[in-house]
């Protein structure tokens, strides 16, 4: 009898065991925790599903260093080569000679010149000053640059301006000019004689120039090699 009423205990003992654990439910779930008002809430890597994506700070004004300001390009040197062409008996050849020659050449100028009557020889000369203070001032700086053999007109129709020597060749002549144009001296050959008047016209050409080409569109019968420093 005691054995059976211990059995029949345990047996109604596993009956209620068997019924508590099928009438109980899950406890809930604990509630998720909101973040305050106007806080993002905070969520990992693997429940975001992809990579965390950097943020880029915007540098403040105050650190933005204006860029510098651009450099312009640096000049280049022109290598000069100087002619003159001529000779031009009239004024309208010498216009129509130098509007031909304008296009091709960096600078030109139309120089008169006196040909040489045979045995006369040249002269090398500065233009009349404005007053005889002005010519005798000219002179003294003349001499100081080294300068010597020349003396101040004073009278006639070239007053005031200062003979600097003659010569009975040309290229003496013009050396001795070119020697005082390059001292800032604006000094001049012309022959001696009373032949007519001719022109020439003078240019400074960059290291291309096609100076036989600009002869010929020049209708010029001679040209020569001058220094650039006579060319202004």
């Amino acid at each position: 009898m005691f054995v059976r009423a211990v059995v029949i205990l345990l047996l109604v003992l596993n009956l209620g065991v068997a019924a508590w654990w099928a009438l109980h439910s899950q406890a809930p779930a604990p509630a998720a925790e909101e973040p305050p008002l106007g806080v993002a809430r905070l969520q990992l890597l693997r429940e975001a599903g992809r990579p965390p994506v950097a943020t880029v700070h915007e540098p403040s004004a105050a650190a933005v260093e204006p860029a510098p300001p651009p450099q312009p390009p640096a000049p280049v040197a022109t290598t000069l080569q100087c002619f003159s062409f001529g000779p031009f008996s009239d004024t309208a050849a010498t216009n129509a000679a130098r509007a031909r020659l304008k296009p091709l050449v960096v600078r030109s100028a139309v120089r008169e010149q006196r040909p040489a009557v045979p045995g006369k020889g040249w002269r090398v000369y500065l233009p009349p000053q404005a007053s005889p203070a002005d010519a005798q001032a000219m002179a003294q700086r003349v001499t100081a640059a080294g300068f010597n053999d020349l003396f101040v007109v004073r009278d006639g129709a070239e007053a005031n301006s200062i003979a600097l020597g003659r010569y009975k060749s040309e290229d003496t002549a013009r050396r001795r000019a070119e020697a005082l144009t390059a001292a800032g001296f604006p000094a001049r050959a012309e022959p001696l004689g009373d032949a007519r008047v001719v022109s020439w016209i003078d240019v400074a050409a960059g290291s291309d120039f096609d100076a036989a080409g600009a002869q010929k569109a020049a209708g010029a019968a001679q040209r020569n090699d001058i220094q650039c420093a006579s060319v202004r």
